[in-house]
């Protein structure tokens, strides 16, 4: 990145703060670090850079300015940043996060339009919200130096409210969730009025190529009138004298921090726990949050027929799946909560033998050292999500592997898939069997090839990783010269993943 780059003041523009604030059961307010692959992925570009966070604290409650101002002078010296909290009214939470957020937008942008509830209120309380984001954000640039990085699919139409108040400074935007086909986009009322707000953005960031090629077929078909010129990784297009550009740009996680935790002696010691505590021979792990994109019942039904095609596996495998809560206020959410703990209890009573049950389950989030110790005990890495812009599990999982012996199965249809399908199994997360087949197939491998696949996939994750994100992303907003940046092709299957 070149030097005025280093000099912006970088704002981070988000749903949510990287903290949550809780009352007491005496009134007193408690600040917790947050939770979340956006968290822990900018916090520490945040702490190495220096910069603004703004974003809804969590609470609808009112609190006094000045306890806030004490809370946030002691959270600023744990995380190396400042913070400034978006407030907003209950009802309008409720319509815009649990409602246009997340029963409108996240299904239709994962292929999963049937859950979609396309209320007109939750489009007003969407608009709204984001009003007031632009409003706080305004109040919070210096000058025009300041680079504004609003993220993800709560904030897309902030760019357009900016640029309404007559804000000149540099404004990205990055999707962290897939952006849909046309005709998915299309079942949109209030189409238009996104794609027209995107463009309000100096840079549109997508998580991969065939993101934003949706997002250029979308504009060529809705807009005909803006041309798109460029070759490489980032595009452009002029929206009255206003230069957009669009590229793709893999997330990714602090590789260092993940490869130099899991090498600690806590983590050394939970490790030799979990492994005596397993005897089986390969143990399997998934992790993931409550969500119906992310296969859940889908791998359980997959890790059954595995036991059934395969009765060799008996006692010889274990699959340790966390799921972590959710969206609790979604009656979907707890159906599908409903539905993977009835299909744990099927399987497992149908195939637990004495000192060996199948599946170990938790509904519940877990620690950081517990979390690389399960990434280090695990021999398979089983992420299977039906529709995900990246998968940061996926990568957590390499880095955590410091001893390379370990298989990655992965969904093409996870971001992730895109840098990583060379050396991951690559599976359908839809096809029962060819998922109970690279089990199968993971199961027998011998370590020359385990350790083969992994060192070539922690090399991949650790040469793109947060910072080089960061720096792709800005300098891309930055630069003049759109030949920098080269193709990143994505994976597009064309055979059969796990061969023999």
């Amino acid at each position: 990145m070149n030097k005025k780059n280093q000099k912006n003041r970088l704002i981070i523009v988000s749903n949510r703060l990287p903290i949550v604030l809780s009352q007491t059961d005496t009134g007193q307010w408690d600040v917790k670090q947050g939770s979340g692959g956006l968290v822990t992925a900018l916090a520490p570009v945040l702490r190495d850079r220096g910069g603004l966070w703004i974003g809804w604290p969590g609470t609808s409650e009112l609190i006094e300015k000045q306890d806030l101002e004490t809370m946030f002078e002691q959270t600023v010296k744990d995380f190396g940043y400042t913070f400034e909290p978006v407030f907003l009214p209950a009802n309008l939470v409720n319509d815009y996060y649990l409602g246009f957020s997340n029963q409108v937008l996240w299904p239709l942008f994962h292929d999963l339009q049937s859950r979609c509830d396309f209320a007109p209120a939750y489009w007003d309380a969407y608009q709204a919200v984001n009003k007031i984001f632009a409003r706080t954000i305004a109040r919070n640039i210096k000058d025009d130096d300041d680079h504004i990085w609003v993220h993800d699919y709560h904030l897309m139409g902030v760019g357009q409210e900016l640029r309404k108040i007559k804000t000149t400074a540099k404004i990205g935007y990055f999707l962290h969730i897939p952006f849909p086909s046309l005709d998915l986009f299309l079942k949109l009322p209030w189409r238009f009025h996104i794609l027209e707000s995107l463009l309000c953005y100096d840079m549109i960031g997508f998580q991969t190529q065939r993101d934003r090629r949706n997002f250029v077929q979308c504009v060529h078909a809705m807009l005909p009138d803006i041309k798109i010129r460029g070759k490489g990784r980032v595009l452009s297009t002029k929206v009255n004298d206003h230069t957009v550009r669009m590229g793709n740009f893999p997330i990714s996680i602090d590789y260092n921090e993940f490869a130099q935790k899991a090498a600690t002696k806590e983590v050394e010691k939970r490790l030799a726990e979990i492994k005596e505590a397993f005897q089986a021979d390969q143990l399997i792990l998934g992790v993931d949050r409550l969500d119906y994109s992310k296969g859940i019942p889908e791998r359980l039904l997959a890790f059954r027929n595995a036991l059934e095609r395969y009765p060799e596996l008996e006692k010889k495998i274990t699959l340790f799946q966390i799921v972590v809560p959710s969206r609790q206020r979604i009656e979907q959410y707890d159906n599908l909560k409903n539905e993977i703990e009835q299909l744990v209890s099927e399987i497992n009573g149908r195939f637990t033998r004495p000192g060996w049950v199948p599946i170990h389950y938790i509904y519940q989030s877990v620690d950081r050292t517990e979390l690389l110790a399960l990434y280090r005990a695990a021999d398979i890495g089983l992420v299977t999500p039906l529709k995900d812009g990246m998968n940061l599990v996926a990568k957590e999982y390499c880095a955590s592997h410091i001893d390379d012996n370990g298989v990655l199965i992965l969904s093409e249809f996870a971001g992730a898939a895109s840098q990583l399908h060379k050396h991951a199994l690559l599976v359908n997360p839809y096809d029962i069997q060819a998922i109970a087949d690279a089990i199968y197939y993971a199961c027998r491998m011998g370590t020359k090839e385990r350790k083969t696949r992994m060192k070539a996939l922690r090399k991949i994750v650790k040469k793109s990783d947060i910072y080089w994100w960061v720096d792709e992303f800005l300098t891309a907003v930055f630069s003049h010269n759109l030949n920098t940046f080269r193709p990143m092709v994505d994976y597009i299957p064309s055979q059969d993943t796990v061969q023999e």
